[in-house]
């Protein structure tokens, strides 16, 4: 790919993601929960429900990011009209079953409670009537308080590093095409593992990222974006603890559950610094916190996933011994 048409692509899945955060507004609906004796018996709550396009994926199958970022653009649907400056300051989400990216996802959203400063919002994400994902999101009316943050670390401006979508654009297979096409521009500070293991086993990673363009100018679709790119690189770190790379044959790797806490306003549209470790994996689960710092060292928000890492045991001793390595299901 020449660097007209990495830009073009990139500038062309950026559209794509805005356009799917857009959610149409399909009605209302009686969410039933069902306990042992049959549905219902629990009881019922209304919903708004909302439905948004998926985006296409080399494997099939709905990115996490995407589908957290439009659970959050649908709790804010049923806040902001008669709220408008109330925003989210934290989500947690768990993704329950794989998406298919190639239909539309319904959202329910019911309206737990709004109060005089917060909102609450429970969000079902759902395809072919199951949920894939289910989200609680709190907003709230800006206040004024105690203010203090984490200072931001010292590391090369992003200016000074490599894009990797400039790394992998004329590398010819799909996972290489797709990664130098994302809508955002990532630059790792200690060099990605694509391909090549980390040289130090420590789990910790920081990455600069920003959109490929300008974003709107409105809060909630900026947090949504922000909560879409968060989930590109939490993996990352599970992976660099053990020296492994997403070209590990037998990997395969997706998002348990994934929180956010938004601290200040964001706009992804500029630099963010992504600083994060792996404090833990076990049980075929791993551990990512994390800290996003804007260009002027403010700390905008905290991220922690937990993801499922699997690999075949035997693919895992091939790879070892020298045999060609498959790509990442993640």
């Amino acid at each position: 790919m020449t660097a007209e048409s990495i830009e073009q692509a990139q500038r062309i899945a950026l559209s794509t993601a805005l356009a799917a955060l857009d959610l149409e507004d399909v009605g209302h609906a009686t969410i039933r929960v069902e306990g042992p004796e049959g549905v219902g018996e629990l009881g019922a709550s209304a919903a708004d429900v909302f439905e948004g396009e998926s985006i296409a994926m080399p494997h099939g199958r709905v990115f996490g990011g995407q589908v957290l970022a439009q659970a959050l653009v649908a709790a804010g649907r049923t806040v902001l009209p008669e709220m408008p400056h109330r925003m989210p300051h934290s989500l947690h989400a768990y993704f329950m079953r794989p998406g298919d990216s190639s239909l539309p996802i319904r959202f329910a959203v019911e309206r737990m409670r709004d109060g005089r400063s917060f909102s609450t919002r429970r969000v079902h994400a759902l395809q072919h009537g199951r949920p894939i994902l289910s989200m609680t999101a709190s907003f709230q009316d800006p206040s004024d308080g105690l203010d203090h943050h984490l200072a931001m670390p010292e590391v090369p401006y992003p200016e000074d590093l490599e894009s990797v979508a400039d790394k992998y654009a004329g590398i010819d297979h799909p996972r290489a095409q797709y990664i130098a096409s994302r809508p955002v521009d990532h630059r790792y500070v200690d060099g990605d593992i694509m391909l090549v293991p980390a040289p130090e086993r420590d789990g910790h990673q920081r990455v600069w990222f920003r959109t490929v363009a300008q974003l709107p100018h409105d809060q909630l679709t900026r947090c949504a974006v922000l909560a879409f790119a968060s989930d590109y690189t939490p993996i990352d770190t599970m992976l660099r603890a053990h020296g492994l790379t997403w070209a590990q044959r037998g990997l395969t790797a997706a998002t348990i559950d994934h929180t956010i806490w938004f601290h200040r306003p964001v706009d992804p549209g500029a630099w963010l610094l992504y600083d994060q470790e792996s404090p833990s994996t076990r049980s075929g689960r791993g551990l990512m916190i994390g800290k996003i710092f804007d260009e002027d060292g403010a700390l905008v928000a905290t991220i922690a996933q937990e993801a499922m890492i699997r690999i075949k045991q035997r693919d895992a001793d091939d790879s070892a011994t020298g045999s060609s390595s498959g790509e990442s299901k993640a």
